[in-house]
């Protein structure tokens, strides 16, 4: 093209783009951070169990329990030796897969996760972010915990989703044709929650779309651009995590979803959230959630397969301010979550109850 035509055309790409980052690719992660026998004894093992629990062939009762968000490795640490000691103990009845969130979904704007802005300052150094997530991720596994997560970017999985038992696709992507494509790939179980309005068709659909093959773009280990071809994920379970216009935990609620789930020709469980729209976004109630769908399982309602807890070190959150160095250690600095406490006491009631 003429030098002066060229010149007088205006820009018409990254115009909002500041600058373009390269990234190290999956493998090199990998590589650095691979994946040993202890760990893998412990995912494959912990997939092998979800799904027999989804599938309806193992009557334990799935926990999910943790942080709404991880933002330090060593008090992430800290409550995984606990969890771990509690799952030991309950083993027979219960489940225990440790929620190990590093990214977060915003609403408008906010700190997005520690794969994000590990250093809580705005530096968004997401290289590190990945390393450390997944050096927790093997050091979670090595301790005999399955680990579960929220699939949000499209990417990152390749960083980390072999080191994944469990996996969700939250309220606010249920409905996105590109985590559905995302989750027709993926190698674990799945759970899908209803929308924010507490639509439980949004989910249905997903599972829906996600048990069939789809072709769209995104990386390989070298961080090259390609075609993804998927086999389809039939591994899938319906999340209830309440609306806006209220909880939906409720036997009649079950009911309705157990039904759908029946319709839709997919697995017939659910898994309670005790947070968010359930516990009416107050911490301080999750356990009625829990409490009831325990009941509900008592009185025969074997559809109910799984809980989950946002749980911490300590109970309530806390901001996150212009010094991290300032921040309590082990507590939330995203969603308010019960304390270790609480947890430990809610997860004996049920193994109690279930025995």
């Amino acid at each position: 093209m003429n030098p002066q035509v060229r010149s007088a055309m205006e820009q018409t790409q990254n115009i909002n783009i500041q600058r373009l980052e390269p990234l190290i690719p999956p493998r090199e992660i990998k590589h650095r951070f691979p994946m040993n026998e202890a760990a893998n004894r412990v995912i494959v093992q912990g997939r092998r169990d979800i799904i027999r629990i989804i599938n309806g062939e193992d009557d334990r009762l799935m926990i999910i329990a943790g942080p709404c968000s991880i933002h330090d490795s060593k008090q992430a640490m800290d409550y995984a030796g606990r969890l771990r000691e509690l799952a030991d103990k309950v083993r027979e009845r219960i489940l225990i897969v440790m929620r190990v969130y590093f990214e977060k979904p915003r609403t408008t704007v906010g700190w997005k996760g520690l794969i994000n802005d590990p250093w809580l300052n705005g530096t968004f150094d997401i290289g590190s972010g990945l390393k450390l997530a997944r050096q927790l991720l093997l050091d979670i596994n090595a301790l005999g915990l399955p680990c579960g997560t929220e699939m949000l970017d499209p990417i990152s999985p390749q960083y980390t989703a072999d080191l994944i038992a469990w996996a969700s696709i939250g309220a606010r992507t249920s409905e996105s044709q590109t985590h559905r494509q995302m989750a027709s790939g993926l190698s674990m179980p799945v759970g899908y929650k209803n929308s924010t309005d507490g639509s439980l068709q949004t989910a249905l659909d997903a599972m829906q779309a996600a048990r069939h093959p789809h072709s769209f773009l995104g990386i390989n280990e070298s961080g090259l651009t390609c075609i993804v071809k998927t086999k389809g994920n039939p591994w899938a379970q319906l999340i209830l995590r309440g609306g806006n216009d209220g909880p939906n935990y409720e036997s009649e609620y079950v009911a309705k979803a157990l039904e759908g789930l029946q319709k839709a020709g997919a697995p017939s469980g659910v898994l309670i959230d005790c947070s968010h729209a359930n516990a009416l976004k107050d911490y301080r109630r999750q356990h009625l959630p829990f409490e009831d769908a325990l009941q509900q399982r008592l009185n025969g309602a074997t559809g109910i397969n799984g809980m989950m807890l946002e749980s911490n070190i300590h109970p309530g959150n806390q901001k996150l301010g212009d010094d991290p160095a300032s921040l309590q250690s082990g507590v939330s600095i995203t969603d308010a979550c019960i304390g270790w406490e609480e947890t430990e006491a809610l997860v004996n009631k049920a193994y109690d109850a279930l025995g």
